[in-house]
């Protein structure tokens, strides 16, 4: 596979071959009749590439509610909660990319297995854990096979289905993935109450021994590689390098985040990672251009469909995650909330996300993705804000509800047009690497959502006592407000101003 021989797409990001359609009625009304009358094809595949993003999802936020219960039976100092959940992202989202290119190459079928054969084996992995140490490994484990299975499973939809059932598989994709985050906090409190905190890693067990099975029946044996059954496969296509400096870029840059708590901004511990972090950043691109095959070829920073909805993507994930995580630690640690009661706490945000979903799916054929993104981040900035005002006698329904509930509602409104729109024009060969570049924004946004709320909020005080935790709260809060707003200009100048109609792909004024 050369990418180098991939047309340039144009019209932010539509292929080259119906760039020109919006100008061109008789043509639409072509496009509209052929979708009536495709092939409609099982939802199948979309059911196993669902499920496989809800188990990756819930994992991003399933620990939140446990964070209390598993420090205190692992003896885990404040600062060092945050690494059970970046633990994970930073190898899911430090090697998303390399995933993507893997399913382009191989079967994206054996991909998507083999992801989640080794996120099944590394959860039940996680729940057997007897130090920190271990936990975070095992979490680190489920992030590299998480690494595998997210691009598979997008490019399996954007590959089997066109049209009308494209447009739906892409749309419930980018519902599950903001509310599958909230969903893991109700259930990671309900298994923590209920059971232990090993549960929320051992409930992995059977749902990924299931998808193995009915994915080895429901999941067609095509890919990229089938119309090339001589080609060699080397190592070299994979870009190794590239992805060692992607993921050692991404952790340190967490690290160092992290680690303000306990060493001070002005650290040589702090200033040193970050150093490293930038190193590694621009060593991945000096890789990226001398290597023949890199990670993300040179031409995708020219779909702008893709890269600005990867842009808002990574920003409101952050606010998404980074809200959940510290509202979590608020509800338990200064309102004295049981897990239980935490991931009950969340249940209403969980509807509001759902609310914010359905109405931006039934809008988008009538609203621009520009308009509803936007809208959306400005609500979520809202909700961000409503939220800062919450201290240590505030009331949940009257200083936590209603930010959640906005966030809630603009967090959803986002998701689906990103989704939808990111993928525009994308030909099936590159599939895979367009489904990890954009579900990269999504796992790195998670990690520094986490990483840079937890340290605004800890450099208040520590997140272990409830006057700390109060007043971190807060000001964590007023922080996402702002990179809300901030994602909600890029989301204004850089998403495509077109209505989505006809097949998916094709943008129409």
């Amino acid at each position: 596979m050369t990418h180098d021989t991939a047309p340039a797409p144009t019209h932010e990001g539509a292929h080259p071959a119906r760039a020109g359609d919006h100008h061109q009625p008789a043509a639409h009304t072509n496009d509209e009749q052929h979708e009536q009358h495709e092939q409609r094809r099982s939802w199948a595949v979309l059911a196993i590439a669902l499920v496989a993003q809800v188990l990756v999802v819930l994992d991003i936020s399933v620990v939140n509610t446990a964070l209390p219960s598993i420090g205190a039976d692992l003896h885990l100092a404040g600062s060092d909660l945050q690494w059970l959940v970046t633990a994970y992202l930073m190898m899911s989202g430090g090697g998303l990319l390399l995933g993507g290119r893997i399913a382009d190459v191989l079967s994206r079928k054996v991909v998507f297995l083999l992801g989640t054969g080794v996120f099944t084996v590394a959860s039940i992995l996680s729940g057997f854990a007897g130090t920190a140490a271990q936990l975070t490994a095992t979490r680190a484990g489920q992030g590299l096979a998480a690494a595998l299975m997210t691009p598979a499973a997008l490019s399996l939809i954007t590959t089997t289905y066109t049209g009308a059932q494209r447009r739906t598989g892409l749309a419930l994709w980018g519902a599950v993935g903001s509310l599958g985050v909230a969903a893991g906090v109700l259930l990671g409190g309900a298994l923590t109450t209920w059971t232990s905190w090993q549960a929320i890693f051992w409930i992995n067990g059977p749902i990924g021994a299931v998808a193995l099975l009915i994915g080895l029946r429901a999941i067609p044996h095509t890919s990229p590689q089938s119309t090339s059954p001589t080609a060699r496969i080397s190592w070299r296509r994979f870009d190794l390098p590239g992805a060692a400096a992607a993921i050692g870029a991404l952790s340190a840059l967490v690290y160092g985040l992290g680690a303000t708590e306990r060493h001070g901004w002005g650290s040589v511990t702090v200033l040193s990672s970050l150093g490293l972090s930038a190193a590694l950043f621009a060593a991945f691109a000096q890789v990226e251009r001398r290597t023949a095959t890199p990670l993300v070829p040179a031409h995708t920073w020219r779909i702008r469909t893709l890269v600005a909805g990867t842009a808002v993507m990574l920003g409101v994930t952050a606010i998404l995650v980074g809200t959940v995580f510290l509202t979590s630690i608020y509800l338990q640690t200064v309102l004295g909330y049981s897990a239980m009661g935490a991931g009950m706490a969340f249940l209403p945000f969980a509807l509001a996300i759902t609310l914010g979903t359905g109405a931006a799916r039934h809008l988008l054929g009538r609203a621009t993705p520009r308009a509803l993104a936007t809208t959306g981040l400005v609500l979520a900035a809202a909700g961000a804000a409503l939220l800062s005002t919450a201290g240590t006698g505030t009331a949940y329904t009257s200083g936590v509800l209603p930010g959640l509930v906005v966030i809630g509602l603009g967090v959803g409104a986002v998701f689906v047009p990103v989704s939808v729109t990111a993928m525009a024009g994308i030909p099936p060969l590159h599939a895979g690497m367009a489904s990890g570049f954009l579900m990269t924004g999504h796992e790195v946004g998670a990690a520094l959502g986490v990483a840079v709320l937890s340290a605004v909020a800890t450099s208040a005080g520590t997140l272990t006592s409830a006057a700390g935790a109060a007043v971190g709260f807060s000001r964590g809060s007023l922080a996402a407000a702002g990179i809300a707003l901030a994602v909600a200009l890029v989301a204004f100048s850089r998403m495509p101003a077109t209505r989505v109609t006809g097949p998916i792909g094709l943008m129409h004024h």
